[in-house]
């Protein structure tokens, strides 16, 4: 539950880092709704954990990497639909560049704390 918690917390940061970005084309109202937009990435994150890694490793190989691509911004998408206050102006182009942009974003952020200690 302690990982599920950071994973939305650093979510939600990486949400509110991509959303000043204004080429992304992601707009979030309050740090209250990037919380929540984590909390439904996250959640769809630990869904596509449940799988094994195998088959999630073969999957990414077999597609070249699409089916995850295009999981990540089916989730994104639906995150920004699910939360008042959490827009993307330019409507799939922003949630390809979001899912894109939130992988690298999340993805240093856990680098960061892994260096300090905190196991994410």
């Amino acid at each position: 539950m302690v990982y599920f918690l950071l994973s939305v917390i650093v979510l939600a940061i990486g949400l509110l880092i991509i959303s000043k970005i204004p080429p992304v084309g992601v707009d979030i109202d309050s740090p209250i709704k990037a919380l929540l937009g984590g909390a439904i990435i996250g959640a769809f994150d630990g869904i596509w954990a449940l799988f094994p890694q195998t088959f999630r490793t073969g999957i990414g190989f077999i597609t070249l990497g699409l089916v995850p691509l295009l999981g990540a911004i089916i989730v994104f998408g639906l995150a920004a639909w699910l939360v008042d206050g959490f827009r993307l102006r330019w409507g799939i182009w922003s949630a390809i560049m979001g899912a894109i942009a939130l992988a690298i974003v999340s993805s240093l952020l856990k680098v960061i704390l892994r260096a300090v200690g905190v196991p994410v």
